[in-house]
């Protein structure tokens, strides 16, 4: 019997979305011998170990079963607790949604305020996952610039000037990646009001909250727009968690209402022991412990790669007070595309770093290079970009 061969038609909104250039890059390496990454963003360090015995504890429980949509009432309220003792703002457990990391907390977002004929407003450069969210939630797509001469903070006034009757939505992510920048008080202020004057939703992506130095200080946007504020956070970074796809959105009541429905149907609800190992996290000192190790060791890496970079020709660093990232400027005279520089680092280094168009077209001229790599890892890293460098 012979059968025909299947066509296969897809959706079309499937071939609006671009694949991750930094996942491309990653997968590129991955087949190269001798490479150091220095291109993907996740710690290099183990999950605490007080929360991986939490999760194995609930196992051993019983806790294998489904939970409520939203997330179990413990964890929320550890969340909420977490809010208040930390920021001193006070949220609604109720408020709180149990998500599977801040991926589908931004997906959850898009998908519940956005649709044909809204505006979003997405930071040029940001993290590649904005654009695409916004492509599926058929918005339109406005690209507001992140500049150096303002430490690549948004700016209020040009935040205004973009607003139109279609904006419905702000993209906010700090500390920020890629730039490693970190918001300050007065401008957090000045576009929580903004917010609320012209209606707008903000989405503000927060995971990297507690990697700061030099005395920068993090300000959640709940705190200055609660009533605009769709916040979403992460236990990906904070405590090496990023395989267990455990994070949150906390958001105004009927928003959340929404966002809960939509989620009930993406995933029904986050695996119920990583829910009780997050509990842990939030509420065991030795969590937090293991955490602030990590903040100091991002710190030392931080000061190597910038005291490597800053006698390096060619390149030029952003001060980063954020993060795990320092993004840095391409000498123009080198006439290369940031592809074309990350390319050739790639190929006469063996260094990978991400190309800055990865982030937006804002990201031309300039390449993201993560530190959560060891440190013998970084040290020579550097040492080949220096070498490689030196002789263009």
């Amino acid at each position: 019997m012979r059968y025909r061969k299947r066509k296969y038609f897809l959706a079309g909104r499937i071939n609006l979305i671009q694949r991750s250039k930094i996942r491309e890059l990653f997968e590129k390496a991955s087949k190269m011998e001798d490479v150091i990454s220095l291109g993907i963003g996740e710690p290099d360090f183990d999950t605490p170990e007080v929360v991986k015995e939490a999760a194995k504890r609930a196992l051993d429980e019983g806790y294998t079963h489904y939970t409520p949509n939203a997330g179990i009432p413990e964890f929320r309220e550890a969340i909420a607790e977490y809010y208040r003792d930390f920021y001193r703002i006070n949220v609604d457990p109720s408020n709180i949604i149990v998500t599977a990391g801040a991926y589908e907390a931004t997906y959850l977002a898009f998908q519940s305020l956005l649709e044909g004929g809204d505006d979003v407003i997405i930071p040029d450069p940001a993290f590649v996952c904005y654009v695409e969210d916004a492509k599926i939630a058929e918005a339109g797509i406005l690209r507001i610039p992140l500049r150096a001469e303002n430490k690549f903070r948004l700016d209020p006034d040009e935040l205004v000037e973009m607003i139109t009757k279609r904006t419905r939505m702000l993209v906010m992510n700090y500390p920020n990646n890629p730039t490693g920048a970190v918001l300050d008080k007065k401008t957090a202020r000045a576009i929580g009001e903004i917010a609320e004057d012209y209606n707008l939703y903000i989405l503000s992506d927060e995971p990297y909250e507690h990697f700061l130095y030099e005395g920068a200080r993090h300000y959640p946007m709940i705190k200055y727009a609660p009533d605009n504020t769709i916040l979403a956070n992460s236990f990906s970074k904070s405590f090496a968690m990023t395989g267990w796809r455990l994070g949150f959105t906390i958001a105004p009541e009927q928003v959340i209402r929404d966002m809960i429905k939509l989620h009930a149907y993406v995933i029904g609800n986050v695996t119920s022991f990583v829910q009780i190992a997050g509990i842990t996290a939030l509420r065991d000192k030795r969590s937090w412990q293991a955490l602030e190790r990590m903040r100091r060791t991002y710190d030392e890496r931080r000061k190597l790669v910038m005291k490597y970079l800053s006698k390096m020709p060619h390149v030029e660093p952003f001060r980063p007070k954020g993060a795990f990232y320092i993004w840095v400027k391409i000498d123009p005279e080198l006439d290369m595309t940031s592809e074309d520089f990350a390319g050739w680092l790639l190929e006469n280094a063996g260094v990978v770093v991400i190309p800055g168009t990865a982030f937006g077209k804002q990201g031309e001229g300039w390449i993201r290079i993560s530190y959560a790599t060891k440190k013998e890892q970084l040290v020579e890293a550097m040492e080949r970009m220096h070498s490689a460098l030196s002789r263009l």
